[in-house]
């Protein structure tokens, strides 16, 4: 088995946090610093993470967070800011968070010890809709919320076509629902932005048809049964 869909299925981080600890020489095995794509024997083989050995999870967990401003979405900060994992309640099982959502943005967010389940929501060929409350100042014409939708070139990449409908619209201000299929860097940001207009609040309200409903900013859950089996089949 690959080193990092190991770590991954033992909960330590999704699989691409698992290539940046692998590459920052902290994940050893049976004593030896291991390399990115290294097999490993899972049954018999001693893996450790920063010196700490690593076990098989026995039982999966998965949570719901409505994720605050001012925290980011990672297990540790080499800035020392504060991040998600500060938020859990005591009892909450060793888990972490599936995607990111920015330091400045909000709302719904997954955290669980399940790296199969990770890279699936995350991955980009699953192509899971996830849906966004953006409030801009001033209003996009409508052009620009065709030449938006149908895909625009971001850091030398063109994204894939998405849906952006008017939620509410005063002189002052336009909310729009952006529902997008992919899950690139600050990529609701950077779209505005090709159109003149800054993002003033960005926040997750759906993966999929699943929402939050009435979790408060900040809380977190347990997923029910039918949630997790709603996000596995997406």
């Amino acid at each position: 088995m690959r080193i990092n869909k190991f770590l991954a299925e033992c909960g330590v981080a999704s699989r691409r946090n698992c290539d940046k600890l692998i590459s920052d020489g902290l994940v050893t095995v049976n004593g030896k610093v291991c390399t990115l794509g290294q097999d490993i024997d899972e049954y018999n083989d001693s893996v450790s993470v920063d010196g700490k050995r690593i076990n098989r999870v026995k039982k999966f967990s998965y949570y719901m967070m409505n994720k605050p401003k001012g925290y980011v979405c990672t297990v540790s900060d080499d800035k020392g800011r504060k991040t998600v994992m500060d938020l859990l309640p005591p009892g909450v099982d060793r888990v972490f968070p599936v995607g990111r959502l920015d330091y400045d943005s909000e709302g719904m967010l997954i955290l669980t010890n399940d790296g199969d389940f990770c890279n699936r929501l995350i991955h980009p060929s699953s192509e899971i809709p996830k849906t966004y409350l953006v409030k801009i100042e001033g209003s996009l014409e409508d052009s620009e919320i065709l030449r938006l939708s149908r895909g625009v070139v971001i850091d030398g990449v063109k994204t894939k076509k998405c849906s952006i409908k008017i939620v509410d619209e005063t002189k002052a201000f336009t909310k729009y629902h952006v529902t997008v299929t992919e899950g690139r860097n600050r990529e609701i940001r950077k779209m505005f932005l090709t159109a003149g207009k800054e993002v003033k609040f960005l926040k997750r309200i759906k993966i999929g048809d699943l929402g939050m409903g009435g979790l408060d900013r900040g809380a977190v859950r347990k997923l029910s049964q039918d949630e997790i089996e709603y996000l596995k089949n997406l």
